[in-house]
């Protein structure tokens, strides 16, 4: 599986996806030729930037929690596995296939019934109780649209390789961001949803439609500190869900959640499209330290794959220059140093 260094060089010289699933990141950096093994190369120092800031932030994140007697060992861990520094996770349960951005230590099943643990999603029975509005305001939404349908669209090229051409959405938020002009299409959800307190996770709120006669193929996300809940919309008689080695079904007005890192997939055999609303967000099991944490990483993550941090020269190699006097140090700075 390729490591997280290696896939953030791709993603920052290819401004790629965030959130490609394993199997297509192997294929996609398979594709570079000898000619972008220099790029990559020069994406070295970058990528050792990177994990310094979020060495930095962690050390502050942690600073601020510590006086509430929180610690955040679990996302410093966390971060070394991202790194490929240390062994890969192991499966938990079977169908279980975590990746390298892995926390240890959070229960891991392939479904989760939030009636069952209310508190663990202290949102979710408000959320079922007023699903009326989700469901009726995507309706109208449908039913202005029937003649365009327009509204439902492929999020990317590589969510088609995985979701399969049956499945499109329409985002509401994403990498912690409302998308303002979708949330004016559905103003009533998206006061709803921003009401409850719902600990949104990098890969945010979308309605999601699975066309008649098609189906998501088995695949897992990897990340397990982020659940994902279905409210369940227009469902027809006959569309499953498979996590794990488990299958359900959804139901209308109700929320069905599962763990993302267990293999899954998805049919609908019947004759209509199936409407789901998907969110994302933070696995229970972590601390409110834990989150900001990895909030903070992944916020950096989208800066850096952006542009948005200008380039430094990592302190790493700032030391190493130190041992080889003024000129060295000036090489560092300037772009000199030795040549391969």
């Amino acid at each position: 599986m390729v490591k997280f260094t290696v896939v953030l060089s791709f993603l920052l010289l290819a401004n790629a996806d965030a959130f490609v699933p394993s199997t297509l990141k192997n294929r996609q950096v398979c594709r570079f030729s000898e000619s972008s093994k220099s790029a990559l190369d020069a994406l070295t120092e970058r990528q050792m930037q990177f994990w310094e800031d979020v060495g930095d932030g962690l050390n502050d994140v942690e600073t601020v929690f510590s006086e509430d007697g929180l610690n955040i060992e679990r996302i410093r861990a966390f971060a070394l596995s991202a790194q490929g520094k240390t062994s890969a996770p192991t499966r938990y349960a079977p169908g279980h296939k975590p990746s390298e951005e892995h926390v240890e230590g959070l229960t891991a099943k392939p479904f989760w019934n939030s009636r069952d643990e209310p508190d663990k999603f202290p949102w979710a029975e408000k959320l079922e109780n007023n699903s009326h509005i989700v469901i009726q305001e995507l309706q109208e939404k449908l039913d202005r649209e029937a003649q365009e349908q327009s509204l439902f669209a492929s999020d990317s090229a590589w969510q088609n390789n995985v979701m399969g051409k049956g499945w499109s959405a329409f985002r509401l938020q994403r990498l912690g961001v409302w998308n303002v002009e979708n949330c004016k299409e559905f103003p009533k959800t998206t006061e709803l949803l921003r009401s409850l307190n719902i600990p949104f996770a990098v890969r945010g709120v979308c309605f999601a439609c699975q066309a008649s006669g098609s189906g998501v193929q088995p695949h897992s996300d990897g990340r397990n500190f982020i659940l994902t809940s279905h409210l369940g919309l227009k469902i027809p008689d006959g569309c499953w869900m498979k996590s794990g080695d488990e299958e359900q079904t959804w139901q209308e007005g109700k929320l069905t959640t599962l763990d993302t890192s267990f293999e899954h997939s998805t049919g609908n055999p019947t004759d209509d499209d199936r409407h789901v609303l998907i969110i994302d967000y933070w696995h229970p099991d972590l601390t409110i330290a834990e989150r900001a944490a990895l909030e903070f990483v992944y916020d950096l993550r989208n800066k850096f794959e952006s542009g948005n941090i200008p380039f430094r020269k990592p302190r790493a190699l700032m030391q190493e220059k130190e041992g080889q006097g003024l000129a060295g140090i000036f090489g560092s700075l300037f772009g000199g140093g030795d040549k391969k």
